[in-house]
């Protein structure tokens, strides 16, 4: 399994709406970044990503999981762009704001904090520990601790 995070502002598209989708999900359409749309292309079922709200809040607020693989975005008649499906699984107990992951020394490589303004980016194994921690959520149920 890999780790993610997504961006979201919450005016467009909020965790409460991502919560209301159940477990059919929501397509995670509008990347056009190539970056971004490449780290779609590689995240598999199953895969975790922190679900953050940009602009108004910056903050990570739930976890979300691919539901459905890569496939062409439907709000597109490019070929170009791709789409994964995410369906809401927790809530984050406490959100976790973009200053406390900035100044948590073991983010400090975190992509959130290097390449802030890209919209779908990795996280490593010991980052989704760490911000799950900070949220007070268990990484491996998912409850709160």
């Amino acid at each position: 399994m890999k780790y993610w995070l997504i961006k979201s502002e919450p005016d467009a598209w909020s965790w409460d709406e991502q919560v209301a989708k159940g477990e059919e999900g929501e397509e995670w359409s509008g990347i056009r970044n190539y970056t971004a749309r490449n780290n779609m292309r590689e995240m598999k079922l199953g895969d975790r990503l922190f679900f953050y709200h940009s602009n108004k809040g910056l903050e990570v607020v739930g976890i979300v999981e691919v539901c459905k693989e890569s496939t062409p975005d439907s709000t597109t008649d490019d070929p170009r762009w791709d789409c994964v499906w995410v369906k809401a699984l927790a809530p984050m107990p406490k959100p976790v704001g973009l200053k406390d992951v900035k100044a948590n020394p073991k983010l400090s490589e975190m992509s959130l904090v290097k390449s802030f303004r890209l919209s779908v980016q990795p996280v490593t194994a010991d980052e989704w520990k760490e911000v799950c921690r900070m949220g007070g959520i268990d990484p491996k149920t998912l409850k709160p601790v």
